[in-house]
């Protein structure tokens, strides 16, 4: 037996038990190498470990009379699915992933990290800076400390992190936060759940809505994934603050889009309709800007008690930073996966980061195993919400075996095409197989917020 077979993926699928009882182990679930990025931390461990808790869930929700798992991956899928924003082709143009202003910057006494992609970020970045434009960026940087940076940059409503070493992180009190948060943080009443779904035979989540209130990777990777096993999928964004297009046409695959503004009570009436007669939603704003409309979990599940929720946040629940805002990037620098990545060029030490946004897939991966977890409960009239974050992805890799004599290797990257409203689009597919068949995705992305706010 090879090494690549004998290495275990995280269990992750063990964070499952709470919802599930004894979580099922997946059995003959992956083929392909063990390692191909390769690096310090086991990324592909991660990968495989989040992949192996949404077969899990699979596995309960519609067991195989045959025993094993009727849901299985192959590495080439999986690394694919984890890097799909930089394999995606618009009429054969990559994507501008990130924004001038975004990126690792020195200051004074070491490095941050900003992100400035969203317009509204970058203007607050400016703001929190006190500068008018880019121009005057990296002096003003070099002015502050990177902690000064960080908290300047935080009060003005923008997203920076001052790059710590994973000690630092880890005596920090969101770092021991983060650390004492379950990977799926995990509610439940046993009273009011929707009837079981019946077995269609067709796709495991044929006739499930899901309502999206999500954005960026995590929620939204989720969430297309779910629409791929057969759920309708609705996503709700607000026209004021729109999604970017790459991020739309990457991620709203098998999904509805429809644009929404929530200070109108109208719409928001709408939305809450569109909530009560869903079976799952999931949140991905802070705790905070969903409350003031009634959609933060505990106002949802108190409104209609038989709704499964599962939210996702970059921080977690406790801690000074609960309801930041972050993104994968951000939490890399803060939690010390920047500095363990780091290297020397030209005699200048700089930061680095994940060969791919594996705390964003992961967790995506994570929040749609929940999601079928919760749906698998209602045969036992079971129901209750997830919590999933970034930083508690963070600490499940940081907290991992390191890999062993691991070499990266070139996979095969497994291309679709498919014809959009913003033109061609070159695309990789599922990381799932269903009983040894590729999943697909049913459409491509619609044009984003041309979705009227109804259930098909």
């Amino acid at each position: 037996m090879t090494e690549d077979a004998l290495a275990e993926p995280l269990p992750l699928h063990r964070h499952l038990q709470p919802i599930l009882g004894q979580a099922p182990e997946p059995r003959d679930w992956r083929s392909g190498p063990r390692w191909w990025w390769s690096g310090a931390l086991d990324v592909e461990g991660l990968a495989l470990g989040s992949m192996g808790a949404l077969i899990a869930s699979l596995d309960a929700l519609a067991p195989s009379p045959e025993g094993g798992s009727r849901a299985s991956t192959r590495s080439e899928l999986l690394a694919a699915s984890f890097d799909s924003v930089r394999h995606l082709r618009i009429d054969g143009k990559a994507p501008d992933v990130w924004a001038p202003m975004s990126g690792f910057r020195p200051t004074a006494d070491g490095w941050v990290r900003l992100h400035a992609n969203y317009p509204h970020h970058a203007a607050r970045l400016l703001e929190g800076l006190g500068i008018a434009d880019a121009s005057q960026l990296d002096a003003a940087l070099r002015e502050r400390s990177a902690l000064d940076v960080e908290a300047d940059v935080r009060r003005a409503g923008g997203v920076a992190a001052a790059v710590r070493s994973p000690e630092e992180w880890s005596s920090s009190p969101m770092g021991k936060a983060a650390a004492s948060q379950p990977w799926m943080d995990v509610a439940l009443a046993e009273e009011a759940a929707k009837p079981p779904l019946e077995d269609s035979g067709a796709l495991p989540l044929a006739g499930v809505r899901v309502l999206d209130l999500t954005r960026v990777i995590a929620g939204p990777s989720a969430t297309r994934l779910l629409g791929a096993l057969g759920a309708d999928v609705l996503r709700i964004d607000p026209p004021r603050y729109p999604e970017l297009l790459d991020a739309h046409l990457d991620a709203d695959f098998a999904k509805r889009s429809a644009a929404v503004d929530l200070a109108d009570g109208d719409q928001l009436a709408q939305v809450r309709e569109l909530a009560a007669a869903a079976d799952v939603v999931v949140l991905g704003y802070r705790a905070a800007a969903l409350a003031r409309f009634g959609l933060d979990p505990a106002s949802l599940r108190a409104d209609q008690p038989q709704l499964a929720v599962v939210s996702l946040n970059a921080w977690g629940r406790g801690g000074p930073w609960a309801d930041a805002r972050g993104f994968d990037s951000i939490v890399q620098a803060a939690c010390g996966i920047a500095r363990i990545y780091g290297s020397e060029h030209d005699g200048v030490w700089r930061p680095g980061a994940l060969p791919v946004q594996a705390l964003d897939y992961a967790t995506g991966l994570g929040i749609a195993a929940a999601a079928v977890a919760l749906l698998a409960a209602r045969r036992r009239g079971v129901t209750g919400s997830a919590h999933l974050s970034l930083a508690a992805t963070a600490h499940e890799l940081l907290a991992a075996p390191p890999p062993s004599g691991a070499e990266a290797r070139s996979l095969p990257v497994p291309r679709r095409q498919a014809k959009s409203p913003h033109g061609i689009l070159d695309y990789v597919p599922p990381p799932l197989l269903l009983e040894g068949e590729q999943v697909e995705y049913p459409h491509a992305p619609e044009r984003y917020g041309s979705a009227s706010l109804e259930w098909l």
